[in-house]
């Protein structure tokens, strides 16, 4: 059997962070099998669907390296072949027409409610003669759901679930003006795909009841369920905007590394031992449906920021320069200079060391793109006292003798002055980093004149010098 895995997002909004991860292990599970997964947009929301939100799926799944397989499928163009599949089990016993007006399901409803019953459909026109139906009303199609006995899934993640048939009603499965209803239409798309496996969060379990009976009803094979728990925030309560519900392109603004986020989804939810930087080829080979905990997970930032940081260190300075430039780009209010992204990768190596997410890299990079004259920020301008600046003339000029331009050589001339004149070697180092940046933290100062080059780095000193 090949193994084929589905990812159905809707198309109303970015695609969540909840949804990335069932992207993820679709494709981790499809791909650890050597099989095929395949995306489906359940479009059928017309008023909500938008092009936009496709395409943010589309940009979301592709940033994170999650490939699909195959066309992509669209389930609302695929209504004839859902109300055709409804006709069937009409024609089967296994379905019939409902002609319940709106009024009556909620006094149905209401009543229910007073006696503290389930809301259920109550079945009235199961097995009621068509010709008995009011005049002027269409009907829906319900199935014709089991009455007796117990439906049960061998879940892969949640085990074995049971539910009581009489639990379920007989629910509609072709709307009164035609169009098919969500557990059709995923019962008939997925059995047309010939997805093997479905593996979504346990938000979906209920649903999987309905739609095994309607596999059943079909005379289809069913599925494997695997239903993953959510995600919760870092303090147990459902995940919200607060706690990094937000769009996998909101991640990609924030700095984050597709591999690094992608390798910190892995782990909400599925562990191996004790591993935590986990590669895409190990995850391949590692992945399987066993080792997804049945609790949820608990989404935290700073664990993100952690890994994160961990691998932007493991970058390769070129590639890492090429995902940050956008953002020192945005810093600057303008596209880099070629000369700009050369000294950017140069100082790529001390960079890296000291930032979480490409934005803190940027922000540690903004000297690289600063315009004399520069602007101190306050803790700078502090560092800039009128002995400070004499000293800055007195740097200068031992850096202009130089015979060549390294840290070293620049860190040993600085040092030299330093001793001349009794002080420690911060007490000059700190007002050079104050000049060439504008701030008090940086990369180590002497990487910083080695990068900026000794024309930029003489005429920045200067300007601090004459205050």
């Amino acid at each position: 059997m090949t193994v084929v895995t589905r990812f159905a997002p809707s198309p109303t909004g970015y695609l969540h962070i909840g949804g990335a991860r069932t992207a993820l292990f679709n494709w981790l599970f499809a791909r650890h099998h050597g099989g095929r997964y395949l995306l489906r947009i359940e479009d059928t929301d017309r008023q909500r669907s938008t092009d936009a939100a496709i395409e943010a799926i589309f940009d979301g799944l592709r940033w994170l390296g999650l490939d699909w397989d195959g066309e992509v499928t669209y389930q609302f163009a695929r209504a004839d072949r859902h109300a055709a599949a409804a006709q069937r089990l009409l024609d089967a016993g296994r379905a019939y027409r409902c002609y319940c007006t709106p009024e009556e399901l909620e006094t149905m409803r209401e009543q229910a409610r007073k006696e503290g019953r389930p809301v259920r459909y109550d079945g009235r026109w199961r097995d009621r003669d068509p010709k008995e139906a009011p005049p002027g009303v269409r009907p829906a199609i319900r199935f014709k759901a089991p009455r007796e006995g117990a439906s049960t899934i061998a879940d892969r993640v949640q085990g074995e679930v049971t539910v009581q048939n009489e639990q379920l009603d007989d629910l509609i499965i072709l709307r009164a003006d035609g169009t098919p209803t969500y557990n059709l239409s995923v019962v008939v798309d997925d059995h047309d795909m010939g997805v093997t496996h479905v593996i979504r969060g346990d938000d979906h379990l209920t649903n999987a009841f309905r739609q095994m009976q309607l596999y059943l009803a079909f005379g289809w094979d069913v599925p494997e369920f695997a239903h993953v728990p959510l995600i919760h925030g870092p303090d147990g309560a459902k995940l919200s905007k607060r706690h990094g519900a937000l769009g996998v392109d909101a991640y990609r603004e924030m700095g984050y590394l597709p591999e690094a986020l992608r390798n910190y989804l892995l782990r909400l939810g599925w562990s191996h031992g004790d591993d935590e930087i986990i590669s895409t080829e190990q995850a391949i080979e590692w992945f399987t449906l066993d080792h997804v905990g049945r609790s949820p997970a608990r989404f935290d930032f700073a664990k993100l920021g952690n890994l994160n940081g961990i691998y932007m260190r493991r970058s390769e300075d070129e590639a890492l320069a090429r995902a940050a430039e956008p953002f020192l780009a945005r810093l600057a209010g303008r596209a880099l200079e070629a000369s700009e992204q050369a000294m950017l990768r140069a100082a790529m190596p001390s960079l890296k060391e000291r930032a979480k997410t490409l934005v803190e890299l940027a922000d540690n990079a903004a000297f690289l793109v600063a315009r004399r004259p520069l602007a101190y920020d306050a803790a700078a301008g502090q560092q800039l006292t009128p002995d400070a600046r004499a000293r800055l003339g007195r740097i200068a000029s031992a850096l202009a003798a130089l015979d060549g331009w390294e840290a070293a050589k620049a860190e040993a001339a600085v040092r030299a002055l330093a001793e001349a004149e009794g002080e420690k070697l911060g007490k000059l180092a700190q007002p050079l980093r104050a000049a060439l940046t504008g701030r008090t933290v940086s990369p180590p100062v002497f990487d910083v004149l080695a990068v900026l080059g000794r024309e930029e780095s003489l005429a920045r000193i200067a300007d601090a010098a004459k205050g």
